[in-house]
């Protein structure tokens, strides 16, 4: 499924009594969907596409948010969820600490939609714990 077909299915579409609005970001190297998940405005959900998976990722904080002298504490604790948090891991992208999934190109539209669900939730959770370490 294309990122543009995805974009229009959301729109008609509830998870849980969860509903989306999403964005197509076009741009020259990797054509992206932005997805707001229905009571998560804050952290929307970035979704790409390549030949082999489907990823969609959540940007949580910069690193700059972290207090001094707690980076190394946030690291430890991403790498103790990654686990235990479903459907979903956690990673650096450039300045950004990140959750994020990833699912096959064959994947359903409701399997797609459900990871976008669990993704935003899992992001709050994530937000949520990390807070101590956070300015």
């Amino acid at each position: 499924m294309d990122l543009r077909e995805l974009s229009i299915k959301l729109a008609d579409h509830e998870v849980e009594g969860v509903g989306f609005e999403s964005f197509l970001i076009d741009s020259d190297e990797q054509e992206v969907l932005q997805v707001v998940v229905e009571g998560n405005d804050e952290l929307p959900v970035f979704v790409t596409r390549t030949d082999e998976q489907i990823l969609c990722i959540s940007f949580l904080f910069n690193k700059t948010e972290v207090k001094d002298g707690a980076a190394a504490e946030v690291n430890e604790k991403m790498l103790e969820l990654n686990v235990p948090v479903p459907l979903s891991a956690f990673s650096i992208i450039a300045d950004k600490y990140a959750i994020f999934g990833a699912l096959s190109v064959d994947s359903s539209f409701d399997d797609i939609a459900h990871e976008l669900v669990t993704l935003s939730d899992n992001a709050i959770d994530a937000l949520e714990a990390f807070e101590p370490f956070l300015q």
